[in-house]
């Protein structure tokens, strides 16, 4: 099973929980066992797995991707100004691999699945999820 998560984003750098959309496809698929993959179309937006508790995480990641990774810096930005956000992109990755257990995703307490923007802000991103069923 597949399915296209569609997503607008507000800020240039953010981190978007999507977990209830990641849930809702998993519910949808009926699926007991297996894995889930969670994968972001775009050059310069990632996925991530993270805590889900304190917001002061997410804002500590994007400060420091912007600490290491600094804007107007690269060779890239004389084509169009985000050379550091491939770069950012391309160190979280574009994807995450979850357990489908007992018919549910098999993330902790602490943990939610966030699309990664590093390019924003954006009328619509895509993040596809791809469900795999194997034998329990």
């Amino acid at each position: 099973m597949q399915k296209a998560i569609r997503i607008k984003t507000d800020k240039r750098e953010e981190l978007v929980d999507i977990t209830d959309q990641v849930k809702s496809t998993v519910e949808a698929s009926s699926v007991k066992t297996g894995i889930i993959n969670v994968y972001s179309q775009g050059a310069t937006s990632s996925i991530m797995i993270q805590e889900n508790w304190d917001e002061s995480v997410q804002t500590d990641v994007v400060n420091f991707l912007r600490k290491i990774i600094p804007r107007g810096v690269w060779i890239h930005d004389k084509q169009d100004g985000n050379g550091d956000s491939h770069i950012k992109a391309g160190l979280v990755g574009p994807s995450e691999t979850i357990p489908i257990i007992e018919g549910r995703l098999g993330l902790s307490r602490w943990q939610n699945i966030f699309f990664c923007e590093f390019d924003g802000p954006r009328q619509e991103r895509t993040v596809i999820c791809t469900i795999i069923e194997t034998n329990g």
